[in-house]
C-alpha cells in the first residue's frame, strides 16, 4: 500500500506540479487548494505526511499543523514565501519537521519527502540497535517512540525525537548541526544558513524545561554543536 500525502497549497499551479511529481513516485495524493478542505482531509483520512502552505484562505498551514499535532506524529513539511522567517520558526515550534522556501525545485521537495518518510518508518518499526536510552531521569524508547523525563511523558515531534535519540546515543560526544541534519534527513541539502536544527533544539529544551544558560541535558558547544553528557 502506497503512502498517502496531503498537499495543502492555494496556488493551483504549485499544488498540481508537486502532486504530479509525487504521484510519479507512487504516492497517493490528497490535494487541497484551501485550508478548510485541508483541515477536513487531515481529520478524516489516514495520512503518512503533510505538505502545508503557511498562507492559505480559510485556515492557515499553521492552523492545520497545530490540529494534526493534537493526534498524529507523522512528518509535516511547511511551504513558505521568501521573507517569512518568523513563520518558518513558528511552524517548526508548532511541530513541523522541515520547511521549503518558494520558489523551490520539485525534485528537492520529493527528496525531502522520501527522507522524512524513511526516518518515520524506521523508528516506527523499531530498527535501532539500542532500544532503551536512559540518562539522568531521561528515558528514550527508540522502539516505541516514547520519551519520559522523570517519568513525565514528553510529546515530541518526529524530528525532535530523532535529535534527542542521536544525542543520547552519542552521549558525551559533540554532534554538529550539520551532522544532525545529515543523520536525520540523509540528504545533502543542508546549508549553513539553515536554522532548522537550532529551532528544534530550542523547542526540545522548552518541552524538557531545560535552561539555555545552565542546561542539564542538551548543552551547546559554541562553534561545534550540541551534546548530552554521559
Amino acid at each position: 500500500m502506497s503512502e498517502s500525502i496531503l498537499i495543502a497549497e492555494d496556488e493551483k499551479e504549485i499544488a498540481d506540479l508537486v502532486a504530479l511529481y509525487l504521484e510519479n513516485e507512487g504516492y497517493q495524493i490528497y490535494k487541497c487548494y484551501d485550508g478548510v478542505q485541508a483541515m477536513d482531509v487531515a481529520e478524516k483520512e489516514h495520512l503518512d505526511l503533510a505538505i502545508l502552505d503557511i498562507m492559505m484562505p480559510g485556515a492557515s498551514g499553521l492552523d492545520i499543523c497545530r490540529k494534526i499535532r493534537e493526534k498524529h506524529n507523522y512528518p509535516i513539511i511547511m511551504l513558505t514565501a521568501k521573507g517569512e522567517e518568523m513563520d518558518k520558526i513558528t511552524g517548526l515550534t508548532m511541530g513541523a519537521d522541515d520547511y521549503m522556501t518558494k520558489p523551490f525545485l520539485p525534485l528537492e521537495l520529493v527528496a525531502r519527502v522520501k527522507a522524512q518518510l524513511r526516518r518515520y518508518k524506521r523508528y516506527n518499526t523499531g530498527m535501532q540497535q539500542e532500544d532503551l536510552l536512559e540518562i539522568s531521569g531521561l528515558t528514550v524508547n527508540v522502539k516505541t517512540h516514547e520519551c519520559f523525563l522523570n517519568e513525565r511523558p514528553l510529546n515530541l515531534t518526529p524530528t525532535e525525537f530523532s535529535i534527542l535519540r542521536i544525542l543520547c546515543q552519542r552521549r558525551g560526544q559533540v554532534v554538529s548541526a550539520e551532522e544532525l541534519f545529515h543523520l536525520i534527513w540523509e540528504e545533502e541539502y543542508y546549508t549553513k544558513n539553515n536554522n532548522t536544527i537550532t529551532v528544534h533544539i530550542r523547542h526540545l529544551r522548552e518541552k524538557m524545561g531545560d535552561s539555555f544558560e545552565h542546561p542539564k541535558y542538551i548543552k551547546t558547544v559554541w562553534g561545534c554543536g550540541y551534546k548530552i553528557e554521559g
